[in-house]
């Protein structure tokens, strides 16, 4: 039997897919194959020898310890794209939120119970102090052209708005499914400089840390509106507050607040909403554990952020999955020692990821526990299993 680790609630519909006669899931487990994921941070933990996966139900893997599971072996899996829509529907929220002083005026209008001459006539007395403006007409600059962003820059085109888009890493496979009405951006200073709104959607790493900072404020245009669906670290807190004190910029809306956004005017917090919907947690679960059931029980690797991605039909017996450095002379490495063992290989595939790199084998016959070793002994080694 198989343990999987929950560190979060993780919907249903995604552990059902657990065979109960493979896998125990549960959140009490001394050793554990595998762990799911959402928000819980993991930098801190101490992972045991026979754990081989970590699943996060959803994109950001930013409180994973990526590095350290790769030294050790372990394989990280995300959803990109099973939480895009819930993330996307946000967006055009937050665009709003920031257009219009909606939240305010909410609040304000709980103040006007009892109010002298009624609620209907101090609203239309108060109310031009809410107004704001609309999308349609205005420039949008997207940072960041995947799964969330793509979607909201085709949605703010339905919107009536122009859209600019900047993606240095863009896919092809992203770049089919955005609309032809969204213009190309050379770098990020050319959406700053031009753009009303600017939303993004990239993940939080050392290079995006801050990106959103006084010294790429004052390209922007005044009284821009800024929204940050991503993460917390992408935007410097003190640096946008004072730009909202001097009027450079509008509105922020976030979904990340911190200690040092909250309440402050011209602010929007929101309580990291973004994929909190349940058709984002149902899709992000059933995804995760998908990926994870592949790979436990054959050795496949899909959406993994330090391993490439690797699959291939079964049609042997056995599966040698091997996880090295990409680095010359494993593969001829390893196939040696498979020979000299005699064994017949069915089917292989090779990929690399950076400086990771993954090699699935597949062999009529039976491999012994010596022929592991030896395998687990070639230099640039990180991890072998065999699946039988």
């Amino acid at each position: 039997m198989k343990n999987i680790h929950l560190l979060n609630k993780i919907a249903k519909v995604g552990t059902d897919i657990f065979d109960t006669a493979e896998y125990n899931v549960g959140t009490d487990f001394e050793t554990a194959d595998a762990i799911m994921v959402r928000s819980a941070a993991m930098h801190d933990m101490t992972f045991g020898k026979d754990l081989k996966a970590i699943a996060r139900a959803g994109a950001g893997v930013n409180n994973i310890p990526i590095d350290r599971c790769t030294k050790e072996g372990i394989v990280v899996f995300n959803t990109p794209g099973a939480n895009a829509n819930g993330v996307k529907e946000l967006a055009i929220c937050a665009l709003l939120l920031a257009s219009r002083n909606i939240v305010g005026g909410i609040e304000w209008a709980k103040t006007l119970g009892g109010v002298e001459g009624g609620a209907a006539k101090a609203v239309e007395a108060g109310k031009s102090k809410f107004a704001g403006c609309e999308l349609r007409g205005k420039t949008l600059g997207v940072i960041g052209l995947g799964a969330i962003g793509g979607m909201v820059a085709n949605a703010a085109v339905e919107l009536g708005m122009k859209v600019i888009g900047c993606d240095p890493f863009l896919t092809v496979e992203a770049a089919w499914n955005i609309s032809s009405h969204v213009e190309r951006a050379a770098s990020f200073d050319d959406i700053f400089k031009s753009c009303d709104y600017i939303t993004l959607h990239v993940p939080a790493t050392p290079d995006t840390k801050n990106m959103i900072c006084a010294k790429s404020l004052a390209i922007m245009k005044d009284s821009v509106k800024i929204i940050n669906l991503s993460r917390a670290d992408l935007v410097c807190a003190a640096d946008i507050k004072e730009a909202i004190a001097s009027g450079k910029v509008a509105s922020y809306v976030t979904d990340f607040p911190t200690d040092e956004v909250i309440g402050v005017d011209g602010i929007v917090a929101i309580p990291h909403l973004g994929a909190s919907t349940e058709e984002s947690e149902d899709n992000c679960a059933i995804m995760a554990a998908h990926q994870l059931d592949d790979f436990l029980r054959y050795g496949n690797i899909k959406n993994s952020v330090n391993f490439p991605n690797v699959s291939m039909p079964v049609t042997g017996h056995v599966r040698v999955c091997v996880l090295h450095e990409n680095i010359p002379a494993v593969i001829s490495s390893i196939t040696t020692v498979l020979s000299e063992q005699g064994a017949n290989i069915e089917n292989m595939m090779n990929k690399s990821k950076g400086n990771n790199a993954y090699t699935l084998v597949e062999l009529t016959g039976s491999l012994d526990d010596a022929t592991a070793e030896k395998l687990a002994a070639i230099e640039g080694t990180i991890k072998v299993r065999v699946i039988k």
